[in-house]
């Protein structure tokens, strides 16, 4: 694992200047450098099918658009993936809510995505193959992972997949178990994923739960929402450019 150096660092992202940390851990300040909010690439509420997506789902299950979310109810796992690639430094932003309304999949369990994804077996610019949805049949991507509430809502990780089958790379640090870090049924929270050259950063509701340093970032990539035996509704999807700060 190549991406837990020490070097301190952030951007400033948005009109109020919240500053991103980048370091090891999720609670070092460092100086600004100078990114912000840029245009807006990519939106999606809802409203007209999921024409900007891609499922896979590993058994049965549904994934559909209505009343302007996404919903995923599925018995097994599965991967939804927006079909534009994307060329950083990028944020991508949504809400998501863990059902818990008494359905059959309605566990509470693994807000998962992965971003700036590629697959080394794929042509270059071409989107990652088409998996079963099965959580091991994407080990060999190089992409950047959260898994927030996994192992039924236990645990909340990072990880910077390297391409290789069964290997999975984990920092200490960045495998949390702490309560405040994991899902809470029925609420709304706004994901904030940050992939700005070396600087890689996963926010909720406006904390910052992981920031790395990668020397070899992955720049561009597709990116998937991805749970298991599970049910989340998405909405509110946007995709803005990052830029430096005073910048046309």
């Amino acid at each position: 694992m190549t991406g837990g150096l020490t070097r301190r660092t952030s951007i400033a992202l948005g009109a109020a200047g919240l500053g991103l940390a980048a370091t090891g851990c999720a609670t070092a300040r460092g100086a600004d450098t100078g990114w912000a909010i840029g245009p807006l690439l990519h939106q999606d509420d809802f409203t007209d099918g999921l024409s900007q997506w891609s499922v896979e789902r590993e058994r049965g299950g549904t994934v559909e658009a209505r009343a302007g979310q996404m919903d995923i109810d599925t018995p097994a796992g599965a991967s939804v993936w927006f079909r534009s690639e994307l060329r950083g430094p990028v944020m991508i932003e949504y809400d998501a809510v863990a059902v818990a309304e008494g359905g059959p999949n309605d566990q509470v369990s693994d807000l998962n995505a992965f971003w700036m994804a590629s697959d080394p077996g794929a042509p270059a610019g071409t989107p990652p193959r088409q998996r079963s949805g099965a959580f091991a049949d994407y080990d060999d991507l190089l992409t950047y992972y959260v898994g927030q509430g996994g192992n039924r809502n236990t645990t909340t990780r990072m990880r910077r997949y390297v391409g290789v089958v069964s290997e999975r790379p984990i920092l200490p640090e960045h495998d949390l178990s702490d309560p405040s870090t994991l899902l809470v049924p029925n609420a709304r929270q706004r994901i904030r994923l940050i992939a700005a050259g070396p600087q890689i950063e996963y926010w909720r509701d406006g904390l910052r739960l992981f920031s790395m340093i990668d020397p070899r970032p992955y720049t561009r990539g597709w990116f998937a929402v991805r749970t298991t035996a599970n049910h989340l509704r998405i909405s509110r999807f946007r995709i803005h450019a990052l830029r430096l700060a005073g910048s046309a």
